[in-house]
């Protein structure tokens, strides 16, 4: 079947009016599928701003892209109006330092010595955290190019960056190593126990702050959520929803841009995942009062309201 004309024309104006455009399910704030959001965490690693464009919400395109590109599947990454490949192949570059020369970035330069602190009661937590993972695992930082942190434990790959503290080895990308001069992991108490925090005196904006369901319900009936969003996709929604939130949607994520900084924003989603990631988000946006919803609606009909159905 050939292209449509329209649509040939709609999709080369698409990427010719993007530097980086990332055919995608969702948008960047609330990705619909697993690999638009990883291919999505990639970028945001590299880059603070890039296109997207929902094919969920765009039939014409999300069929004509797979046509156009000679590929199957979304993700699509287009750079400079060439086509990059789908979610394995940005995972591979990524993987091999090449991504970061595709998309033109310079690779940055470090001051020396790099200084990076893990607390007393950070590196008590992460050795009890360590101690289930699989023989090789190591700590690595991800700080994205928003200012989004990630502690994870994986093997050491090529061009890591390595610095010691407490006795604790922290492994991080050139990217991250730029962004993480003079930050500090600490471990400090949340609603589901202890957790741990990165101070970056590099980033701009608050801190995610956890909220119980118990909390949320409060301030529900007290009048004072403040900016309630729901992150999960509209199919979900459907099925359990929480009163006075609002759907996160494109629309949502560029009004919120247009709010007050001081403005309280909360996030849920099913488990608490994806609002983290969200919440995050709007964080290194420079709000100062950021929330994410501890377990989201799992928590709320298993604590708050039965009635509200599981799935």
């Amino acid at each position: 079947m050939s292209l449509d004309p329209a649509t040939k024309q709609r999709i080369e104006q698409l990427i010719s009016s993007h530097e980086v455009l990332l055919f995608m399910k969702g948008n960047r704030n609330a990705p619909q599928c697993g690999f638009s959001a990883t291919v999505c965490g990639i970028l945001d690693s590299l880059l603070p701003d890039y296109a997207t464009h929902d094919v969920l919400s765009d039939p014409a395109v999300r069929e004509g892209i797979k046509e156009f590109s000679s590929w199957p599947t979304i993700p699509q990454l287009y750079v400079r109006g060439e086509f990059v490949g789908g979610c394995d192949i940005v995972q591979e570059m990524a993987g091999a330092g090449e991504l970061a020369g595709a998309l033109g970035l310079e690779p940055p330069e470090l001051s020396e010595p790099l200084q990076l602190t893990v607390t007393a009661a950070a590196a008590r937590g992460l050795r009890e955290a360590s101690a289930g993972m699989p023989e090789g695992s190591a700590l690595h930082l991800g700080i994205d190019a928003k200012f989004q942190n990630k502690l994870y434990f994986a093997p050491v790959s090529e061009g890591t960056i390595s610095v010691e503290s407490n006795g604790f080895t922290v492994h991080m990308d050139p990217f991250t190593a730029a962004r993480a001069n003079g930050a500090t992991i600490d471990a400090v108490d949340s609603p589901e126990g202890p957790a741990f925090r990165i101070d970056n005196p590099n980033a701009g904006g608050g801190e995610v702050r956890q909220m119980s369901v118990a909390e949320l319900k409060r301030r529900i009936d007290a009048g004072q959520v403040g900016e309630l969003f729901d992150v999960r996709t509209p199919e979900e929604r459907a099925k359990a929803s929480i009163p006075s939130t609002r759907l996160m949607s494109e629309q949502e994520a560029e009004r919120i841009g247009t709010l007050s900084r001081d403005t309280p924003l909360i996030f849920h989603c099913h488990h608490g995942g994806r609002s983290q990631a969200a919440a995050e988000h709007f964080a290194a946006m420079g709000f100062t009062e950021v929330y994410n919803v501890v377990g989201g609606i799992e928590a709320w009909s298993t604590e708050i309201d039965p009635s509200v159905p599981r799935y």
